[in-house]
């Protein structure tokens, strides 16, 4: 049965966002995360298809929306296709 909510490090990791999955739980242990604007401060924080994460990356702030539930960390291709990007 497929998941319908992933943890936030999870995703990050499997999204191919995060390099690991101990580098997205400390992206959002800091606070930055915020998932349909509201702020994350655990890994456990959990994000459904349809939601908004904005982190900061770098000097800039991605913005994406979740549109398909990833299964594996596959390659970046497929990663790719499971959100889209709104800024």
């Amino acid at each position: 049965m497929p998941e319908t909510a992933l943890r936030i490090d999870k995703l990050l990791f499997l999204l191919r966002i995060a390099k690991s999955r101990n580098l997205a739980l400390s992206w959002a242990e800091s606070g930055f995360i915020r998932v349909n604007g509201r702020r994350i401060e655990k890994g456990s924080a959990t994000v459904g298809i349809g939601d908004v994460v904005t982190m900061p990356r770098g000097e800039a702030v991605l913005t994406f929306k979740l549109i398909i539930m990833p299964i594996r960390r596959g390659p970046a291709p497929e990663a790719k296709a499971c959100y889209q990007i709104l800024n």
